[in-house]
This record gives C-alpha cells, sequence and structure tokens, in this order.
C-alpha cells in the first residue's frame, strides 16, 4: 500500500488512529517517567507524549493523554492526582501554540519551553506549598536561594522549582518537536478525533467560520459551560470543606476527650495533693509521668498534654511535659486563669466534666479537653488536659482545599474541551458550514455551470447529526437545488428576451439602413468599433465607475440604434448625392433629437432600467463634440454621456473609411490621422486613444466589410 492509500486508510478510520496516538502517547510518557525515576534523574519527562499528541491531534487528544497520564500514575503515587491539572494545562497551551506555529521556529520552541516550565514549575511548586507548607532547609535549592538574599521564603520555593524544571520542559519540547517532524505531513491532519461526515472536497468549508456581530455561539457555550460548572465547583468545594472540617473536629475532639480520659485514667487521684507536696521528686511519681508521657507520645495530634489542680486562683501544675515550643512548668506552680476559661472556673472548682473548649491565647489555636481525676471518695482532685493544635486543623483543611481544586480543575479543562469537540462537531462546525456554503451560493451567480458547482458542493457537506440541525441541512439542500434550476430558466428566459431584443433591434437598424443607400454593413461595423473602444477603457481603467459589465453590454446592444432617428428623414435628403445645402443640413441634423424622441418612448413602454437608455444616449448625442461645437445641445467634454463620446469616434471613422455618393473612402492612415487631429477637439482623447491602441483589431473589422479598402 503506498503513502495515498495509508492516507485514506487512515481518513476513514480517523477516530481509530487517534485513539491510537493517544494511547501512545499515554505510553509515551510512562515509559520515560519510568526511566528517568529509575535511573534518578532529576526530570519527569511525563508530558513528552502530552505535547507531541497535542501539537499533532488537537485540543481533545492532548487533553486526553495529560489528563489519563496522571490517572494511571495514581495508582502507584496517589500525589500524582493533583498534578494532572498542570498536564492538563501543558496539553492545553501546546495545542494553542502549535495552531500558531510557534512549533516551526527557534524562538517559538523557546517560547514554548517557558510557558511550559512556567506551568509546570511556577504553578506546579503552589500545590504542594498550598497542602503541606513550607519548611527551611538549608541544604535544599530553595534554601541556598533564601539565604542568597531571596526575602521570602516563598519566593525562593518557587524560583527553585522553576529552575529544576526548566531543563525538564527543555528536553520535552525537543523531543516533542522530534516525533512531530518525523510523522510525514500527510498523517497529522488526520490525528485528530473527528465526527464531521463528509466528502474531502468540501473540507475548506467547514474551515471556514461564519462572520458574527459579537459573540460567537462557541464562545456562549463556552461561557454557559464555565459558569455552570464553576457554580456546581465552587459549591460542591465549599461544602466538601465545610464538612470535612466540621467531620475532622469532630474527630479531633473525640481524640482529645479520648486522651485526657485515658490520661485520667493513669492518674490515682489519691496522691495528687501528695506529688505536689513532694514536688514531684517521688519514684511514684516518676513512674506516673513515665506513663503519661506515653500516652502524650502516642498520638502526634496531640500538641499538649498536662494535669491541673483546679484552685479559686488558677491551676496548680501536677503534671506538665515539654514541647519544642514551650517548655514544663514545674510541678505545683500556679497559673492564672485565662480569661477564656473564666466562663467554666465554676464547673471546674466543683469538678464537674466540662465540654471541649476552643482558646487561641500565647499557646497558639487550640482545641481544649479535660477528664476530671477523681480520688477513692469520688472527689474531683485534678483535671487531665490535652490540647489539639487547632493550626495543623487548618492546615489539613487548606492541603484538602488545594487537592479538591487540582482534581478539580484537571476535569473541568477535560470536560470544557470535550464539550465543546462535541458543539463543534455537532453544532458550530455544521451550522457554519450551511452558512458559509449558502453565502457561496448566494453570491456566485455570475454562470450558471458555477452555479451547479456550488450546489454540488453544499450537497457534499453531506451532514449527518442525526437531529433537527440534519434536517436543516436536507430542506437547505433541496432549496439549493429547486434555486439553481429557478435561476437555469430564467437564465433560459433571459437569453430567449435578449436574443429577440437583438432581433428587434438589427430589423429596426435594418429598416433605417436600407432606406440609405451609402450606409452599407454601417451598424455592424460601428457596433463592431464600439465594443473595441469600450473594452480598450476597461483594460486601461479609464472611467472605472461608469464602465460595468452591465454598461458594455448595453453600449454594444444598442449601438446599432444609433442612427434609428433617420427613419424620419426625408429621402431626397437621405440619398442625396451631392452636398447638402444650409435647409437640408439642418434637417439631416433632426435625426439625433428624432431618435432620442424614438427611444424615449420606446423606454416608457418598459419599466424598469434597461439597455434601451444608453441606445438614447447614442442617438441623440453621438453628433456632440468634446469641445462643445457639436449638434443638437452643443454640450461638451464629460458632460456628453460616454457612449455618446464612443459611438461618435466609431461613427466617424467607418465615414471616413467607407465610400459615399459624396466622396470616395479614404485610405485608414488618412483617417486615422483625422482622428487623432480630432483628439481633445472634436472626440474624447482617451476614447481616441484606446482606438488607435487596438489598430490591429481595427484592421480586422475593417478588412472585413470593406474589401476594396
Amino acid at each position: 500500500m503506498n503513502n495515498h492509500g495509508i492516507i485514506e486508510w487512515i481518513r476513514r478510520r480517523s477516530n481509530i488512529t487517534a485513539i491510537i496516538i493517544c494511547a501512545a502517547g499515554i505510553g509515551l510518557n510512562l515509559l520515560l517517567n519510568a526511566i528517568v525515576t529509575g535511573l534518578n534523574l532529576p526530570l519527569y519527562l511525563d508530558t513528552v507524549g502530552t505535547v507531541a499528541v497535542a501539537v499533532m491531534g488537537g485540543y481533545l487528544p492532548g487533553v486526553i493523554v495529560g489528563f489519563a497520564t496522571n490517572m494511571i500514575k495514581t495508582i502507584s503515587d496517589p500525589a500524582a492526582l493533583y498534578y494532572g491539572v498542570l498536564n492538563v494545562l501543558i496539553a492545553f497551551s501546546a495545542t494553542f501554540l502549535a495552531d500558531r506555529g510557534w512549533h516551526k521556529k527557534i524562538q517559538g520552541m523557546a517560547g514554548m519551553v517557558l510557558v511550559f516550565t512556567f506551568i509546570g514549575g511556577g504553578l506546579g511548586s503552589l500545590i504542594p506549598w498550598f497542602m503541606e507548607g513550607l519548611s527551611f532547609d538549608s541544604e535544599s535549592l530553595s534554601g541556598l536561594i533564601y539565604e542568597a538574599g531571596v526575602t521570602s521564603l516563598g519566593a525562593a520555593h518557587v524560583l527553585s522549582s522553576l529552575i529544576m524544571d526548566l531543563p525538564d520542559k527543555i528536553i520535552t519540547v525537543l523531543l516533542a518537536i522530534l516525533i512531530v517532524r518525523f510523522v510525514p505531513a500527510g498523517f497529522l491532519r488526520h490525528f485528530g478525533f473527528s465526527m464531521w461526515m463528509q466528502d474531502p472536497a468540501a473540507e475548506d468549508i467547514r474551515k471556514k467560520r461564519a462572520d458574527v456581530r459579537s459573540v460567537s455561539m462557541r464562545m456562549k457555550i463556552l461561557i454557559v459551560l464555565v459558569l455552570s460548572l464553576t457554580t456546581v465547583g465552587v459549591v460542591c468545594t465549599l461544602i466538601s470543606v465545610r464538612v470535612y472540617k466540621k467531620m475532622t473536629i469532630r474527630e479531633h475532639t473525640l481524640m482529645a476527650r479520648g486522651t485526657a480520659e485515658l490520661a485520667a485514667g493513669v492518674i490515682d487521684g489519691n496522691k495528687v495533693n501528695d506529688f505536689i507536696a513532694d514536688k514531684g521528686e517521688t519514684e511514684e511519681y516518676m513512674e506516673t509521668k513515665r506513663r503519661l508521657e506515653n500516652v502524650f507520645r502516642s498520638s502526634p495530634e496531640i500538641a499538649y498534654l498536662y494535669v491541673y489542680k483546679m484552685e479559686q486562683d488558677g491551676f496548680r501544675v501536677v503534671f506538665d511535659f515539654d514541647t519544642e515550643d514551650v517548655p514544663a512548668e514545674p510541678v505545683g506552680s500556679l497559673i492564672p486563669y485565662d480569661e477564656t476559661f473564666e466562663p467554666y472556673i465554676p464547673q471546674l472548682l466543683k469538678g464537674e466534666p466540662v465540654e471541649p473548649i476552643t482558646t487561641n491565647d500565647e499557646y497558639g489555636y487550640l482545641l481544649t479537653a479535660a477528664a476530671p481525676v477523681y480520688d477513692s471518695e469520688g472527689i474531683c482532685t485534678c483535671y487531665a488536659v490535652a490540647d489539639v493544635d487547632m493550626e495543623k486543623l487548618l492546615a489539613d483543611s487548606r492541603s484538602f482545599l488545594t487537592e479538591i481544586v487540582s482534581v478539580f480543575l484537571g476535569f473541568f479543562i477535560l470536560l470544557c474541551t470535550l464539550t465543546i469537540f462535541i458543539a463543534d462537531y455537532h453544532l458550530i462546525v455544521p451550522i457554519n458550514s450551511i452558512v458559509r456554503g449558502m453565502d457561496i451560493l448566494v453570491h456566485d451567480t455570475d454562470t450558471q455551470e458555477k452555479m451547479d458547482e456550488d450546489v454540488k458542493m453544499f450537497r457534499k457537506l453531506g451532514i449527518h447529526t442525526g437531529d433537527e440541525l440534519e434536517n436543516l441541512f436536507q430542506a437547505a439542500s433541496a432549496l439549493t437545488r429547486h434555486q439553481a434550476e429557478q435561476m437555469r430558466s430564467i437564465r433560459r428566459l433571459s437569453d430567449s428576451t435578449a436574443k429577440m431584443q437583438d432581433g428587434l433591434i438589427i430589423t429596426m437598424a435594418d429598416l433605417v439602413e436600407s432606406r440609405d443607400s451609402d450606409t452599407g454593413a454601417h451598424v455592424q461595423k460601428t457596433a463592431a468599433y464600439v465594443k473595441i473602444i469600450v473594452e480598450g477603457l476597461k483594460k486601461k481603467g479609464y472611467y472605472l465607475q461608469k464602465i460595468t459589465p452591465k454598461f458594455m453590454s448595453d453600449v454594444v446592444r444598442s449601438a446599432p440604434l444609433h442612427d434609428i432617428g433617420k427613419i424620419n428623414i426625408p429621402d431626397e435628403v437621405l440619398n442625396k448625392p451631392g452636398k447638402l445645402t444650409d435647409e437640408e443640413y439642418e434637417i439631416m441634423k433632426t435625426h439625433t433629437t428624432a431618435g432620442k424622441r424614438i427611444m424615449e418612448n420606446a423606454i416608457s413602454t418598459v419599466e424598469g432600467d434597461n439597455y434601451l437608455k444608453e441606445a438614447r444616449n447614442m442617438a441623440a448625442y453621438h453628433h456632440e463634440r468634446w469641445d462643445g461645437k457639436g449638434y443638437p445641445e452643443g454640450i461638451h467634454g464629460e458632460v456628453i454621456p460616454l457612449s455618446a463620446r464612443i459611438m461618435a469616434v466609431a461613427d466617424v471613422f467607418d465615414a471616413l473609411t467607407s465610400p459615399r455618393v459624396y466622396k470616395p473612402a479614404f485610405t485608414l492612415e488618412k483617417s486615422l490621422a483625422i482622428l487623432e487631429e480630432g483628439s481633445g477637439t472634436q472626440f474624447d482623447p482617451k476614447c481616441v486613444e484606446v482606438f488607435l491602441d487596438a489598430l490591429p483589431e481595427v484592421k480586422v473589422i475593417l478588412h472585413k466589410y470593406n474589401r476594396n479598402s
């Protein structure tokens, strides 16, 4: 199978091909990541396949590869789930930049490296920061940057992450571009998912999007989707965080209460006063303290554990333990009541159980649970108190929120890409294709052949959405076929009408010519010369606003009627063999006004704009002169209708080169000399110029009708 056959096979199975490419991209990501991990290299290389597939296949394949890669990595590394959004963002930006040709230029590839580094190193550094917080390590890169003078530990953390991620993204871009360059260009356009069922000949139609006045349908769908997903995501996130926080507080409350009760069970209530009196120096005190310390150290969630005897002036220390932040209070020392405890002092002095309370003082933000210690007579001698650090609880909430947002953003981008993809192929692209096809049909009406081709093109769009849009396309297809057939009928009728009109013109001109013994083939020759002049003016760009295709057609078709007024001239004047007297000449001059009147009468019987208006202009004014010395009105320059100025040159040239009863035919050279002499005085100089430039064509007409010239 040759390359063409392979490409055709791929085209017909484009979705299968896209799935294979996605699987290959995911496999490449996992393989390269496993290799660098096994070699303990400071690289990830888990986005090489993502970038390559995004460049070759577009948004949806790239996003699928990026998201699926991290989903699979979650099996062995649960934290990979939170970084899925980064892989998806890299896929999205890779497609965006590739569509603008960045991957084809060195500076563009450098730009891609910087963008990917910002996403992977910059945004990626925020996830562990918000989840776990920052800790200073003098031997780490962030610690070295911090000690080098960066004032913020957070800034040092982000900067170090960018520096460490840069080599990974350089290698990623180089490998991805190498893969893309290795794939033949003819295969690339078949690597994306496709739900468009049409003939390739119509592919250019769907690629052109319809112009919109303000906001495109794609953008409206995206806005609705983003608002909907964001609203649902924010609400669900807030509820989840609130429930998580509530459940965590409940869990820690139970833990604090259980720890306090466990500690209370270790202490002999009958010995509390002896422990205080002996200052904790007895063997029994030390044994009890060791057992309490085991309880304290058994749970990392417990920030402080102590045993206090409640007195009127404050807490009397029985047991206390050193922590990293706070040293232990000496046995027997008195700690005044904090104002936070004032509402609970009566209960504490009575030895009654109290509910856990939350305090925020110099010791920190704490959840405190107290369990009474009773002696053998059932009297509360002290309280075992356990504190849970609420700051850690808040940090856990922030970490939970970061996890939710990271995972949500990954799904969010994937859903947006998938929704826009489906909307494109089931709504936007079909609508744009119908609109573009209809627009072509509306404007390409010059020839029936072109219209028939456009109708075939429109039908080849082959929209198969299986819904109302497909019905709309079928109706539009039927409409275009009917329109083409109607235009065919109209053109046939128009052609028949034009032929009938042309026949009437020739008949009318023949009636005049048959009365004039001197004007053999005059109307045919002047019409041919008129065509030469008007086409020459068009070619040279003269009078462009006036010389339209319709004007050119009207002038050539109505040229034979320029002498229609001679039908009113008496035979003795029209066919006089000698020179006309002044009175006879005045009668002859009336053929212009008579021709104008005849044409206006004809025009009045036909509604709308028609070619007879130029016939009237030529009949009335073809004897006017450029310098204003002509007749019947003595108008001059461009005031004279252009059609009449064209006819003036054609009419005089034919009169000069044709024999008359009162003169022989002039030579071609002399006739042309007379035209040149009259340029700018008798004739429009531009009309003379283009006539002389077309001398070879003029000679063909002249020799055709004047065999003896």
